[in-house]
């Protein structure tokens, strides 16, 4: 999709009349509290009363009984001040949407990244219905609790308007004595979790860097929204070797990268180095693994098992030792022999044995096997090329020639991270999403993973563009806020990687689409108390605003992106520009169109009948595309015939 599509004049006021029963794309994002409680719905239809779920019903069909006494129901769990406020705040629906700025873009055309400017609160909600359950990878490295510079207060009233306030004006710092700077914090934080853990794939994991502070807090609140089982690890990093002056003479050199699974389903694993697991031509299809087969026992206490063995294709002999027998008996050997199931130093060039092993592929092996073998398990101990801050630091003034942002997270780090939770999907387009994105390390990652193994992995970076000091680097540089830094370290990195990988270049996507966060494009019916003198003027203009819903300073790209979200369509697909023989233009989502939205007034059954021969499952109208109800209901009936929905704007 370019930047000059044509601008439909659909906002032409007509007299449509549609009845009010049409299906309309909402202006609201996903109902995640409607969507829970459906879920739940279906599974305890007993438990609702009256459209109302009844806890004490569900906790006895769980097979939880009330305690006559309440404080017979005093038990572990983790609480503190405004935590209920914090699951209303993750559950109110989003009245924003995502505007697409192709100017601030690289390789509009043909990228799958995405970089999002807005609060994170609400672009998680927007995102909602498109992303659901279709991340890999989550990596986040959120602020950490200083106590001040805290921008992200939430407004529960009115969430954009909170948003607009920070974009608006330098950031405002919490006093040094101000109290309650954990509750703030744990107050920020679990509502975008619970939002996150929607977005990963039930074999998703997340990587939350995080300091001393809160570390404790943090796991604590992640055993809540991912479940203490998929606790996965709380891995040290090493951030920096000069010691710090601190309280307590202690120097605090290492933070924290803690990881949470979205079920059992997620594996981390590495390439190279031992192998777990092994498949070979003489076993296709049987991933196996070998056991020592001695036995750290006397040849007096198993005499049995105190005997030669013999490899029968080479002759060569194997004798046990008196200290340490066999872990089988001779008739056992020729037992396993026959099955298969003896390996000799020697048969395979890959391993390096000196004994006789077992080959071992027990059923419930080889399905936890699944497609990881060939890899090893990822240990919490990091390679010593981890990189530290001063690595980050480094790559950032190498970038940018001077440094315009503090503190940032090694490439190395991100790379090694990435790699484990993506390295058997990475030719699949694994999704890895940082909500946190501050100077887009993430986004430097991914490409330069890609670049090094040939991965097909893309990433969604959000950021809040946060003011920049003026009397910092960044802003003496011309950058005035985070997101500038982080979108152009993308576009300086993705250039140098191509540079450095000419072969390859031309497969390489080192592109990313821009999207900002702002009010819908749909006017939303206020519904507030109407008094005083302007009351009647007041009720017309409302009025009007149903009658022309759509907001007359937004263009067609705008419209056509927001219907995508709603209607749960990823950012990266391909937008066509249809040109229709009466010369009206509409608008195909993705490259076998799925879906088309069309703007145009005075649409004719026509026209509809062309639209149908792109098979599009749906056909999104806005209001004004039907003069009168006559010409809609012709509309609808040709596309029924067709079995092709309709959807109004």
């Amino acid at each position: 999709m370019n930047n000059n599509l044509p601008t439909s004049d659909f906002r032409t006021p007509h007299s449509t009349n549609l009845p009010t029963s049409d299906f309309r794309v909402p202006p609201l994002s996903l109902d995640i509290e409607l969507t829970e409680r459906e879920k739940l719905r279906s599974l305890f239809p007993q438990c609702f009363t009256d459209g109302t779920l009844n806890i004490d019903k569900l906790l006895e069909v769980c097979g939880e009984f009330i305690a006559p006494d309440e404080n017979d129901r005093e038990r572990y769990e983790f609480r503190w001040h405004g935590k209920q406020d914090c699951m209303k705040l993750a559950g109110k629906r989003s009245t924003g949407t995502l505007r697409p700025c192709v100017d601030e873009s690289v390789e509009w055309d043909s990228t799958q990244n995405v970089y999002i400017e807005g609060d994170n609160l609400e672009v998680l909600k927007i995102l909602q219905t498109a992303y659901f359950r279709k991340v890999k990878m989550i990596y986040i490295d959120p602020p950490y609790n200083t106590g001040n510079d805290f921008v992200y207060a939430d407004d529960f009233a009115d969430p954009l308007e909170r948003y607009r306030e920070v974009t608006a004006q330098t950031t405002k710092s919490n006093p040094e004595y101000m109290g309650r700077f954990h509750t703030n914090w744990l107050n920020m934080m679990y509502p975008r979790l619970r939002l996150a853990a929607n977005l990963l794939r039930d074999d998703g994991v997340i990587f939350i860097s995080i300091d001393d502070g809160e570390v404790q807090n943090l796991r604590k609140v992640c055993e809540e929204v991912f479940g203490e089982e998929n606790f996965v690890a709380q891995i040290p990093w090493r951030k920096r070797t000069a010691k710090s002056d601190v309280p307590f003479g202690v120097s605090q050199d290492y933070e924290w990268v803690l990881v949470f699974a979205k079920s059992s389903a997620f594996a981390a694993c590495l390439e190279g180095g031992t192998r777990k697991y092994y498949e070979t031509d003489d076993l296709k299809g049987k991933p196996w693994r070998i056991h020592d087969l001695t036995k750290q026992t006397s040849a007096s206490e198993r005499p049995n098992s105190f005997f030669t063995m013999v490899n029968p294709k080479t002759g060569k002999e194997y004798p046990a030792n008196p200290n340490r027998t066999w872990a089988i008996t001779q008739e056992t050997f020729k037992k396993y022999y026959a099955e298969n199931r003896i390996v000799f130093p020697g048969d395979y060039d890959f391993l390096n044995i000196s004994k006789p092993a077992f080959r071992y592929f027990k059923e419930d092996d080889m399905a936890k096997a699944g497609d990881k073998f060939g890899y090893i398990p990822v240990s919490t101990n990091l390679p010593n090329d981890i990189g530290m801050t001063q690595d980050g630091t480094k790559e950032i003034t190498d970038i940018f020639g001077n440094k315009v942002f503090g503190f940032p997270k090694p490439i190395a780090l991100l790379k090694y991270l990435i790699k484990a939770a993506t390295i058997i999907e990475k030719d699949e387009s694994p999704i890895i999403l940082d909500f946190f994105s501050g100077s887009a390390t993430t986004a430097h990652a991914v490409m330069q993973l890609n670049a090094e193994d040939g991965g097909n992995r893309k990433f969604i970076c959000v950021q809040l563009p946060e003011v920049t000091d003026e009397k910092s680097e960044a802003f003496k540089a011309g950058y005035k806020n985070i997101c500038e830094i982080g979108k152009e370290r993308i576009r300086r990195a993705g250039a140098k990687i191509k540079a450095e990988n000419t072969l390859t270049a031309p497969d390489l996507d080192t592109g990313f689409k821009v999207f900002k966060l702002d009010s819908s494009n749909l006017k939303l019916w206020d519904n507030s108390p109407i008094t005083g003198e302007d009351a009647v003027a007041i009720l017309e203009e409302r009025m009007r605003g149903v009658l022309e819903p759509i907001k007359s300073d937004r263009s067609d790209e705008d419209i056509v992106y927001e219907v995508m979200l709603k209607l749960g369509q990823e950012l990266t697909l391909p937008i066509v520009p249809l040109s229709l023989t009466s010369g009206r233009v509409v608008y195909g989502v993705g490259a076998e169109v799925t879906f088309i939205v069309c703007l145009a007034y005075g649409v004719t059954a026509e026209d509809a009948l062309e639209m149908a021969e792109y098979a599009p499952g749906r056909i999104v109208f806005a209001d004004g595309c039907f003069d009168n109800t006559e010409q809609k209901s012709n509309v609808r009936l040709s596309l029924k015939d067709k079995g092709i929905s309709i959807k109004v704007l």
